[in-house]
């Protein structure tokens, strides 16, 4: 007979079950009301940071302290909400696992970079009076820079550490409204990891560049990007700076016809000589043929050095889309018979010049005047905000490159984008393109280009592709309407109106290419391929009439290739390529 009890396994099995569920209805609870406020918390963060970041941009420090504040709160409460055990628990499962993980690595690099990082810096901004640094006269007074340099290493360390962490999420294993928030959140932090970055490296090595320990001397290599070079175009004129106790002077000015050609070659690289021959090492005006400027920079140097006997101790490359930035801040500039405006400055200097003063040596002479009179404007009055927001804008489009012949200078700055070294690969590879015009005009006023990358795996092998159009935009006469100078007149058998251009296709760093494709451009011509530091490039030259395109399309394989974040780094040209990514198809 029963009494009508269930057997104690069975009860104790219920109870279990029970139990169990329970425990998971409380968690599912637990971490839906405690997601749900790291959410709140978390948009709060991005609405105060879009809030922030026009507060800075209108120099509003006492607004961009209080929001600064309101962010590191927020962002605190949302890691607190994000790093309990239940929480962590819920990242470990399959399919939801990845969007919890997700959600608590974005709340803990936001807490990280609020109260590390970004509290910091405001309180350093607070303390460093931009119209305090003295740019009266052309002098920078350096006492300030030995106070903010420690918080801003502190803050940059910060930064780069929170972007390695940002790009290591696997955003594609989560939802798409996940995945944006993702990649919103690491384009903030590289950006800021970018300013960061360069802030500490001025503050650290401003003081001593500008001669506060002994006189320094600095070249100014300024490039033409209408006729290109790798990074952004001949050397059409060039200058020679004095720095002491950060009084800034103009010493001297020259021109590339002071230059002649060299008998012999100084010292390359093997992958300069495999891409460009011996002519970076024998024309100053094609040193910038050579993409790593911790290469470039020591050899104006020496061509400076041996014409003129001055010790050189540093080389600045600037590009003349720069000038556009700098009228920004310093507004209308009058040279030789021009006045021109940030509208209006890159068409005069690099197009319609050639038109107006047909003699080339009448223009070196007017090139000259235009850069004295735009180092006179920016360090004799200029606002110091507008003119270091015109100097941030021109380093964040790759326009300033800068080597010092001081070691443990050129150590920091071969670390920067400033140093203008041929990037490295981590959590994320870079790709490059590089134009290098071989027409001997300035028709690349009127060249543009395009760039997608695809990744993925093709065969079983990790796959990058590579695909660059480029396009000849000059009008159909140009070979009649345009001058001679900027057409070449056919000097270097180039007929006019037509452009010739090597393009230059570098890998991630470990992969080596497997197909190479081209469009268009010519009769097909030798596939140059090399060593490019650390990673493979490969080069063609194409050659367009107006309005013809060509497309080159590299497909690399192997380490480093098929990651999904690659970036892509470029020639700085008058106008920026258009950069996409698409989905990979392999070839049949």
């Amino acid at each position: 007979m029963s009494d009508g009890r269930l057997p104690v396994r069975r009860r104790w099995l219920r109870w279990t079950v029970g139990v169990i569920l329970t425990l998971l209805v409380l968690a599912i609870g637990w971490v839906t009301i405690r997601g749900i406020g790291a959410v709140s918390d978390l948009q709060r963060v991005s609405t105060s940071s879009s809030q922030l970041k026009a507060a800075i941009g209108e120099g509003d420090l006492e607004k961009a302290t209080r929001l600064s504040d309101r962010i590191a709160h927020h962002a605190e409460s949302a890691h607190g909400l994000t790093s309990d055990p239940v929480w962590h628990a819920f990242g470990v499962l399959p399919w939801i696992g990845p969007n919890f993980s997700a959600v608590s690595d974005v709340a803990e690099i936001a807490d990280e970079v609020a109260s590390q990082a970004l509290v910091p810096v405001l309180d350093v901004a607070g303390r460093l009076d931009l119209a305090s640094l003295g740019f009266s006269g052309g002098r920078i007074d350096l006492t300030p820079f030995a106070t903010i340099e420690p918080p801003l290493a502190d803050a940059a360390a910060t930064l780069s550490a929170a972007e390695e962490r940002a790009l290591a999420i696997d955003a594609d294993a989560t939802l798409p409204p996940l995945a944006d928030a993702v990649g919103e959140m690491r384009s903030a932090v590289t950006q800021a990891a970018t300013v960061v970055g360069s802030l500490h490296g001025a503050a650290a090595l401003l003081p001593s560049m500008l001669g506060a320990e002994g006189p320094r001397n600095y070249v100014i290599a300024m490039q033409n990007n209408a006729e290109l070079r790798s990074s952004g175009g001949i050397i059409g004129a060039i200058a020679l700076l004095h720095a002491e106790n950060g009084q800034i002077s103009l010493l001297q000015q020259a021109s590339t016809m002071d230059f002649p050609a060299l008998t012999e070659s100084l010292p390359l690289s093997e992958s300069s000589v495999a891409l460009f021959e011996d002519r970076p090492g024998r024309y100053l005006q094609n040193i910038t043929n050579i993409p790593d400027f911790t290469e470039a920079g020591p050899l104006v140097a020496a061509r400076w050095q041996q014409r003129f006997g001055t010790p050189v101790d540093g080389v600045i490359a600037v590009d003349a889309v720069m000038t556009e930035n700098l009228l920004a801040a310093t507004g209308p500039l009058a040279f030789g018979p021009f006045t021109v405006t940030e509208d209006d400055v890159v068409s005069l200097l690099l197009s319609g010049i050639y038109t107006a003063v047909p003699d080339p040596a009448a223009q070196d002479q007017i090139f000259a005047q235009a850069a004295g009179a735009l180092f006179g404007a920016a360090l004799s009055g200029t606002d110091p905000k507008a003119l270091v927001a015109a100097l941030a804008t021109s380093a964040d489009q790759d326009r300033i490159r800068i080597w010092s012949a001081h070691e443990d200078e050129e150590e920091l700055l071969a670390g920067t984008a400033l140093g203008g070294a041929l990037p490295r690969d981590d959590a994320t590879s870079h790709v490059g393109v590089l134009f290098n015009d071989t027409t001997g005009a300035k028709m690349d006023y009127y060249t543009d280009a395009t760039i997608t990358t695809a990744v993925g795996r093709c065969d079983g092998e990790s796959t990058t592709r590579v695909s660059v159009t480029w396009t000849n935009n000059a009008p159909a006469d140009a070979g009649t309407t345009l001058p001679e100078y900027v057409t070449g007149g056919g000097t270097y058998g180039v007929e006019p109106g037509m452009v010739r251009t090597l393009v230059t296709v570098y890998g991630p760093e470990g992969a080596t290419p497997s197909r190479v494709d081209r469009e268009g451009g010519g009769p097909d011509g030798d596939v140059q391929t090399a060593l490019l530091g650390t990673r493979s490039a490969v080069q063609q030259e194409l050659l367009l009439a107006p309005g013809e395109s060509a497309t080159i399309t590299v497909d690399f394989r192997g380490t480093g290739a098929g990651n999904r974040l690659t970036e892509v780094d470029h020639t700085p040209m008058i106008r920026d390529p258009e950069t996409s990514y698409e989905e990979l198809r392999c070839s049949p």
